[in-house]
């Protein structure tokens, strides 16, 4: 189940975008300052009030960016964690092996028109797809559909 949370750029993006834009800003005045001048002299005051700095903040912007989106990368692995570890502990049988609880156990089979596998009705693949329709015995007897890995459906008795 998915959390319906507002999804947010984070402020370390926003700060690289920013960084970026300004940098680009001040490498393009430099370029412009420096171009309209013919001596070397009077190009240098334009590279270190604007070029380098511009420079500069292009490298830091894009750190930010790198930084920024693996921080949220790492947030998405800690929330998927987070549902595995929430989900109910499998009950253990007399060997100590964990007996996990079927999928689905709906004695109704449906599948997707193109697809190539038969399902539960309460498989999570085809459950609430309004798109999916009983199975066709014939399909399942020629052997065009095979049976759901997840529901593990038994075979139709027709």
């Amino acid at each position: 189940m998915r959390t319906s949370r507002l999804r947010t750029v984070h402020p370390v993006l926003w700060a690289g975008w920013a960084a970026l834009a300004a940098g680009a800003v001040l490498c393009v005045v430099g370029w412009y300052g420096v171009s309209g001048e013919r001596f070397a002299e009077r190009q240098l005051p334009y590279l270190a009030s604007c070029t380098v700095p511009g420079a500069a903040l292009i490298i830091a912007g894009a750190v930010l960016l790198a930084h920024g989106r693996s921080s949220i990368a790492a947030a998405r692995v800690e929330e998927l964690y987070g549902l595995l570890v929430a989900a109910e502990p499998a009950e253990a049988d007399e060997t100590g092996q964990a007996v996990l609880a079927p999928l689905a156990i709906s004695g109704e089979l449906r599948m997707v028109p193109g697809g190539t596998l038969w399902h539960r009705a309460d498989c999570p693949l085809v459950a609430g797809k309004a798109e999916a329709v009983p199975v066709d015995s014939k399909l399942v007897a020629s052997g065009e559909l095979g049976p759901c890995p997840i529901c593990e459906p038994a075979e139709e008795t027709d």
